[in-house]
């Protein structure tokens, strides 16, 4: 039986997969290849980028008459070795010399390779194994290198500058085309090399590229096609609205979609039975276990948030303030796949949306005094939101300043703390989405909690800042209109804005309020903080 993939390249007889060659502008890329263009593909981690490369690889060696050799290495041994340039080109060469045996039975290159002594002229050794490989065989030969951010400093410079010299001599001296595949642009790069004292960029140590590939995610068509392929080989169905949250939780991002389906339907590794078709409450169920796990691919995205540039870009979209990063703060953020594609800075998906902010609480979480769920619903099993956000009221009166103080995102710190705060209480039994606005002071939050029979119940919380030189009644009036809208987008009646007032010299007797808001046929209940 097939599975969803989470782990390593796509094997087509063990997992589900979109065909990876349909993932990449493969007639473009063909086309690089034939006018002998050095290039580089790029896309976030675990997005499907090795898949691609040996699918492309199968597909040149395959080609008719032999009208390429294709070769793939993965450079990321040569990671260990650091600045010790002599070292890399040893692990960079062993990688030669399996492929050059075990994928074009080139058994004199991979000697060459294997006896070769980096540590004289390393600077200029991979050039002379390349050009040796290249003319070991009549067909040109195109070198895919994979991995190639993960090497650094003069190991990095010294690899792109010995591309770059050799580039002259292809494709009877040197490979024809060369892919260079990572998480970013290589012109991106800003590497500190040990031996010059100084930041070379990606682009001037490898200017002879000629074009930057993005591989995308999933489209909608792309995730109901991999969905449908568990229905086919199993007879478990998915409900339209499964689907729907599926793709509206990951927004196709390749690893979270099969993290998620993998979940639903191979639950602790054992096939669900066919029945049912999974629903939407499955999505969520599975959604939530992913973000308890920790996941590796989830856990190195939260890890990114304590680097200054990730911070400069997350914190303002998390707090709804105005952005002050730079253009290279944001590419680096957006090559992460933290945040989506274009120029419109938006979390790239619900579910890294839902990470972020509890990763920054994670500690929050477990110190808040113990609120059980139970203290905040209604004999008839609704939330009892006036209650539960009174509570928070006075939590945060008595430990705001000590909370917001450690904060690693001070900035958003009163948002994150009210989100952590409902985050405990209201987990245990439903949800709360979240919708970010940059520029805006403010963040959307949706409560949902689930009822008998399939109902749910649904309130909004708006939340807003007011600092020195806002006006508290127009941010008030500002937040009524934000939080009608949203409601109006969510479908619900039941509407919350928590104001908070930072400006200095205020009383907590002043800060602390609570006022029901008439809105046509709405009513918003505004909580001072």
């Amino acid at each position: 039986m097939r599975k969803f993939n989470t782990a390593g390249p796509i094997r087509p007889a063990l997992h589900y997969h979109i065909p990876p060659l349909d993932r990449i502008a493969l007639p473009e890329v063909l086309e690089l290849i034939r006018e002998e263009r050095y290039f580089v593909l790029h896309a976030p981690r675990q997005t499907g980028k090795t898949t691609a490369l040996l699918a492309l690889r199968g597909l040149l060696n395959g080609g008719e008459a032999g009208e390429y050799r294709c070769a793939y290495i993965n450079v990321e041994p040569a990671q260990t070795a650091r600045e010790d340039v002599g070292r890399a080109m040893g692990a960079i060469a062993s990688q030669i010399a399996r492929e050059a045996r075990y994928t074009l039975n080139d058994h004199a290159t991979a000697e060459a390779a294997e006896a070769l002594d980096t540590t004289r002229r390393p600077d200029d050794v991979l050039g002379t194994l390349l050009e040796t490989w290249t003319r070991a065989g009549r067909a040109p030969l195109v070198l895919l290198i994979d991995e190639i951010d993960s090497l650094v400093g003069d190991t990095l410079v010294s690899v792109l500058r010995q591309l770059r010299a050799g580039y002259v001599r292809r494709p009877e001296g040197f490979p024809q085309s060369v892919v260079l595949c990572g998480v970013r642009d290589v012109r991106d790069y800003r590497i500190r090399a040990g031996s010059e004292k100084e930041v070379i960029t990606g682009g001037s140590a490898f200017n002879v590229k000629a074009t930057s590939l993005r591989m995308g995610d999933f489209g909608r068509a792309e995730v109901e096609d991999l969905l449908g392929q568990h229905t086919d080989e199993t007879g478990q169905g998915f409900a339209p609205g499964a689907i729907r949250a599926v793709w509206e939780q990951t927004r196709g991002q390749p690893w979270l979609v099969n993290a998620l389906a993998l979940e639903m339907c191979f639950s602790a590794g054992v096939p669900r039975e066919p029945g049912e078709a999974f629903t939407e409450s499955d999505v969520f169920l599975s959604r939530e276990a992913l973000i308890l796990r920790r996941d590796t691919h989830l856990d190195q995205l939260a890890d990114k948030l304590r680097e200054p540039r990730v911070r400069r870009v997350i914190e303002p979209l998390l707090g709804g303030g105005d952005a002050e990063y730079s253009d290279r703060d944001f590419e680096y953020v957006r090559d992460l796949g933290l945040v989506a594609p274009g120029r419109t800075l938006r979390v790239a998906n619900p579910i890294y949306g839902e990470v972020l902010p509890r990763e920054l609480t994670w500690v929050l979480q477990h110190e808040i005094a113990p609120q059980e769920t139970a203290w905040y619903v209604h004999p008839n099993g609704s939330l009892d939101m006036d209650r539960l956000l009174a509570a928070f009221q006075e939590f945060f009166r008595q430990n705001s300043e000590h909370w917001i103080r450690r904060a690693q995102y001070t900035e958003a710190g009163p948002q994150l703390v009210l989100q952590a705060f409902l985050h405990r209480v209201v987990n245990a039994t439903g949800r709360i989405e979240r919708e970010y606005a940059l520029g805006s002071r403010r963040v959307d939050l949706l409560v949902v909690w689930p009822r008998e029979g399939g109902r749910e119940d649904r309130a909004v919380v708006e939340c807003k800042l007011v600092k020195e030189g806002r006006s508290l009644s127009r941010t008030v009036e500002e937040g009524l209109e934000q939080t009608k809208r949203y409601m109006d987008i969510s479908g619900t009646a039941a509407g919350h804005l928590v104001i908070f007032d930072l400006r200095p010299g205020r009383s907590w007797a002043e800060r602390i309020f609570r006022e029901e808001r008439d809105l046509g046929d709405s009513r918003v209940t505004v909580w001072g903080a």
